[in-house]
């Protein structure tokens, strides 16, 4: 695994995309929703249409991923030629069907066409990286970065380096993964599908045993997996509960490759018996719990659920999840109004925000007043870095003010006003409103003390810092005072 430090964020700004089919259409919209412009080579007819329908379905999916501001998209180009796609990019992301000559002939091309030091990526799901970098003119900077159905969700890309790439190659691929919301895994040799097909394999095939054995359904299997061990693996992983060496040998010489717990080193017949037994109990599968149309917004909405339950702990592809949101918050634009308050982006609720009543519940309200009142301190240099060296904002006093119930799918936007500054203080003023109602939804007034890294008590804040807050008070100072404001707070 590489080194933290050495895969910070590098955000690309461009990206050859070789292939438009489901994956490359994941990866089209993972790298357009995170502001990266993306050159389109695909020969097929429905390419751009099959990219624009997975590009809808993403941007769906991000709405129920997070409420942080999504950059301004990149943009969609449809090029005629590899050379096309590949020149002045960031990197290369090559998406072709699974057959060995087509994956080695676009890639081939696109070494030629790219210029040095680009980096050209394959998603192959099973090629070993020395097999298709074989006919490239220069390989040192291909390697294979193996995503996951869909794409734009799932946070795994496996980065696997062949004989003639060169480790900084890896590393600069994990950083342009890492920015993009993903979790890069870097497999130490070559093996044939890498770590995570092998042990999804590996399950399919002691599945298909049990089919064939007649020893389970396609139901029955799907159920003691989604209900057990899959909950706590997403949650967890497969060995931290091991409770160190002495737990793992002693799970080994109890349970593994012992009979009847395994049939791994043989495969049931397929034979047409077995393959329509299969096909009839897929579907008796499908119709006894059909999905709603279409299957990718419940797959997507479920997914979402998931990553947000492990966001909650902070741990995992949860971690992954919360890293990608700080990255967002740290780029999105607070819009500052030189004649009036400062201004939020639009945000659409999420229907995973509401109460037993159907409304918005009240501890959503504070947390979108929280993500104006970040955006603002952001905005004036309060960022990571600051708090590490110099401290941040602590909330003194608050009065909330909820007026009207909003509802899934309403589009919100928060204006805040600076009723006062000085060295050590903030004075807020939070107003939420539907788009295009003056009505206020909710309002929030809050009092700031900034306080010192070291000592956590208060401090004056760092002279730059303490410029631009008084700045905005002062360029505040003349807006006429909102409605219920300074009643119960006073700057001090």
């Amino acid at each position: 695994m590489l080194e933290k430090s050495k895969l910070a964020e590098k955000r690309p700004s461009a990206i050859g995309l070789l292939g438009g089919g489901v994956i490359g259409g994941g990866w089209a919209a993972r790298f357009i929703l995170n502001g990266a412009d993306v050159r389109l080579y695909d020969p097929a007819a429905n390419a751009v249409d099959s990219v624009q329908k997975v590009l809808a379905d993403a941007r769906r999916a991000f709405r129920k991923l997070t409420m942080v501001p999504l950059p301004p998209e990149g943009a969609l180009t449809v090029v005629e030629s590899v050379a096309d796609a590949v020149r002045g990019v960031d990197l290369v992301q090559e998406s072709a069907p699974e057959r060995l000559e087509l994956k080695q002939q676009l890639l081939a091309a696109a070494s030629r066409a790219a210029a040095p030091g680009t980096l050209i990526c394959s998603s192959t799901s099973g090629f070993r990286p020395s097999l298709l970098q074989s006919e490239m003119e220069g390989p040192a900077c291909f390697l294979v970065a193996h995503p996951f159905q869909p794409v734009y969700m799932l946070p795994l890309v496996e980065l696997c380096a062949g004989e003639r790439t060169v480790p900084e190659a890896l590393e600069r691929a994990a950083a342009i993964y890492r920015a993009i919301g993903m979790h890069p895994l870097v497999v130490r040799k070559e093996v044939d599908g890498f770590i995570a097909n092998r042990l999804q394999d590996a399950i399919s095939r002691e599945a298909l045993w049990l089919v064939h054995d007649d020893l389970a359904t396609l139901q029955e299997i799907d159920d003691a997996v989604r209900y057990s061990w899959a909950l706590r693996r997403a949650a967890i992983g497969s060995y931290r509960m091991a409770d160190g060496g002495a737990g793992m040998r002693q799970g080994i010489e109890q349970w593994a490759f012992k009979w009847p717990w395994s049939r791994l080193t043989d495969k049931p017949e397929m034979d047409s018996a077995f393959l329509d037994k299969v096909a009839a109990q897929a579907d008796a599968l499908a119709n006894a719990d059909p999905l709603p149309v279409p299957l990718e917004h419940k797959r997507d909405d479920l997914l979402a659920a998931v990553l947000h339950g492990l966001r909650s702990q902070g741990y995992g592809p949860g971690e992954t999840l919360a890293c990608w949101e700080q990255q967002l918050r740290d780029r999105a634009p607070y819009l500052i109004n030189d004649v009036g308050p400062l201004r939020m982006p639009i945000l659409e609720v999420p229907s995973r925000w509401l109460d037993y009543d159907g409304h918005v519940n009240e501890s959503r309200y504070i947390e979108l007043f929280g993500s104006a009142t970040d955006s603002l301190l952001r905005s004036i240099g309060v960022d990571g870095a600051y708090r590490s060296r110099h401290g941040g904002y602590r909330t003194l006093e608050t009065h909330l003010s909820y007026l009207l119930q909003l509802y899934a799918g309403d589009r919100v936007q928060i204006l805040t006003q600076v009723l006062g500054a000085d060295e050590k203080h903030f004075h807020l003023f939070h107003v939420l409103t539907r788009e295009s109602d003056k009505t206020p939804a909710a309002t929030r007034e809050q009092l700031l003390l900034h306080f010192g890294a070291r000592s956590g008590r208060g401090e004056p804040m760092q002279a730059n810092v303490q410029e631009r807050a008084l700045k905005l008070a002062r360029m505040h100072a003349d807006l006429p005072l909102p409605e219920g404001a300074s009643v119960n707070i006073r700057l001090r």
